[in-house]
């Protein structure tokens, strides 16, 4: 039998001036989210900082607490508080020298059930994540004080079975992948979620800004009709400098699709709470009408484990 329906609410802001500033104002959003409804409540990448990554900087791993640590803490007694399901991506400090972009997910009785570390890291201009963080591993097998862990997990990715779903967590750059949907929705995901923290270069948008939203949505509105899974991203938005860079202007764009590729709701480029209600029974009936995963060859995908397979370049 599938489970109920359930409410997801994509909380889709910018930062404030500080960290206490920005915590407050997501904790009002996640307030009203709930009085709104919803019981799965989703953050943006890196939710209480300015996207740091435009440049490097040594003082910038300061930024980063561990999981649990005081701000999990405060919101996992509101999650118990509301009853909420929350999906807060923030920089972990796992260790000396280790630092991750994770995602803690907290379950509505307050728990914090475990932690996904994003799997791939990019490097681009202005997006110098891999000098900041360390990609995502097989599951630590120590758990955060009090949490229970993944309901699944296979190699790095992971499924949790909260009161309202199942729900899938991958993060942003993770989202271009095809292999990294379909791995947690066969852990048997209702619903993937990707906090994301994407935008345009000020001299890019005229050329390339539209083409670029569109390429992000139908890259996450495929993974949901090839897995049959629901699909949603929470997106940044607004501008940020960046002392001898032009910054970058986050664009939102956040949205909820259904598993037959269907928008259940879509934002544009201002803050907003984008919410749409999931019916787990959308699944069944979507994938007995589009079997891909029974039809799937996993005989015959071997090499997909090898980053090149064709001719060698002379």
């Amino acid at each position: 039998m599938a489970n109920a329906p359930f409410t997801v609410a994509l909380i889709q802001d910018g930062v404030a001036p500080s960290k206490a500033e920005t915590l407050e104002q997501t904790i009002a959003g996640i307030r009203d989210a709930r009085a709104r409804g919803a019981q799965v409540i989703c953050l943006k990448e890196l939710f209480d900082a300015p996207y740091f990554c435009k440049k490097l900087d040594l003082e910038r791993f300061d930024l980063a607490e561990p999981i649990p640590g005081p701000t999990v803490t405060r919101l996992a007694a509101l999650a118990r508080e509301l009853e909420v399901v929350l999906v807060v991506p923030m920089y972990e400090r796992q260790a000396a020298g280790v630092y991750r972009n994770s995602a803690a997910v907290i379950d509505a009785d307050g728990s914090v059930q475990g932690v996904y570390r994003k799997m791939h890291i990019p490097h681009d201009p202005l997006f110098e994540e891999k000098y900041y963080f360390a990609p995502g591993e097989s599951h630590d097998p120590v758990q955060p004080s009090g949490s229970r862990g993944p309901a699944g997990e296979a190699g790095g990715f992971m499924v949790w079975k909260t009161r309202y779903a199942t729900i899938g967590v991958l993060i942003c750059w993770d989202q271009w992948y095809p292999e990294a949907a379909r791995a947690t929705a066969l852990l048997g995901a209702d619903i993937l979620l990707y906090p994301t923290a994407i935008g345009w270069h000020p001299a890019e948008k005229a050329e390339w800004g539209e083409a670029q939203v569109n390429a992000w949505r139908t890259a996450q509105r495929a993974h949901a009709i090839a897995n049959g899974v629901f699909v949603a991203a929470a997106n940044r938005v607004g501008f940020e400098a960046e002392d001898g860079t032009k910054g970058l202007e986050f664009f939102g764009h956040s949205f909820v699709y259904d598993p037959f590729g269907r928008p259940l709701a879509e934002a544009g480029t201002e803050p907003t709470i984008l919410m749409a209600t999931c019916d787990p029974s959308r699944i069944e009936e979507t994938r007995r009408n589009w079997p891909f995963l029974r039809d799937r060859r996993i005989d015959a995908y071997g090499p997909i484990l090898n980053r090149w397979i064709g001719p060698r370049e002379r």
